[in-house]
């Protein structure tokens, strides 16, 4: 069942899913809402879920990446980037902009969603970092090996910003082995994917949306994006 959640920006709805969301019916719903915040008839709307295990493959995808390709389902999708896994255990947030009302700024938006991020995971004394080059967001470890914590991935229709980002709660991160997450090799190159569960972090999948809602605001409605 889903709910509806009173936005801590200026019209913006959140809506949460419980239960596991099918990544052909949530795209679905994202094209509809779409649509209709393009013509006027909807809000603006952030959309925290989870999806079943699966690979999805973005617009810039190289077959050769996906390592396992009788693992798990895979979709296409129209976001930026490569392929990337969704499964329980992960904080899907698909946020649903009018970037007339923001800015025609598709970087400033990913730089945004970035942020968002970074400053949810302060919440949780964690310091999640960009890195020149890698999208999503990365946690610098003390031998020198980056784990990935977060991917980004967005798509414009007409100005209306789609698609968002993942955060790794406590996913099966086995997974991530059956793919090149978003182009980027793991081990031995010094690169991984991690998650708050992985690094000791207990957070519940509740405590992660409230970091998430309490930060939105200050990120959407004030952060300034780089010149």
């Amino acid at each position: 069942m889903d709910t509806l959640v009173n936005a801590p920006a200026e019209a913006v709805e959140w809506r949460v899913s419980d239960g596991l969301v099918g990544y052909a019916e949530a795209v679905a719903e994202m094209e509809r809402r779409v649509a209709a915040i393009r013509d006027g008839s909807a809000a603006e709307l952030v959309w925290l879920l989870e999806h079943p295990p699966l690979y999805t493959a973005g617009t810039s995808a190289d077959p050769a990446e996906l390592l396992e390709p009788d693992r798990l389902p895979v979709f296409k999708s129209g976001r930026g980037g490569r392929y990337t896994y969704h499964g329980p255990g992960q904080r899907v947030a698909y946020v649903m902009l009018d970037l007339n009302r923001t800015g025609r700024d598709v970087r400033c938006h990913v730089h945004r969603l970035e942020e968002w991020v970074i400053r949810t995971l302060a919440r949780f004394n964690l310091a999640g970092e960009r890195r020149a080059g890698r999208v999503g967001i990365w946690v610098a470890g003390g031998d020198g090996r980056e784990d990935k914590i977060a991917a980004i991935g967005v798509r414009v229709r007409r100005w209306v910003a789609y698609h968002g980002l993942a955060l790794n709660v406590d996913p099966d991160l086995a997974h991530f082995s059956g793919i090149v997450p978003c182009g980027i090799a793991t081990d031995p190159s010094g690169y991984g994917v991690t998650s708050l569960a992985a690094l000791g972090i207990t957070a519940s999948m509740a405590e992660v949306d409230t970091a998430l809602k309490a930060t939105f605001a200050e990120v959407f409605t004030g952060s300034a994006c780089p010149a």
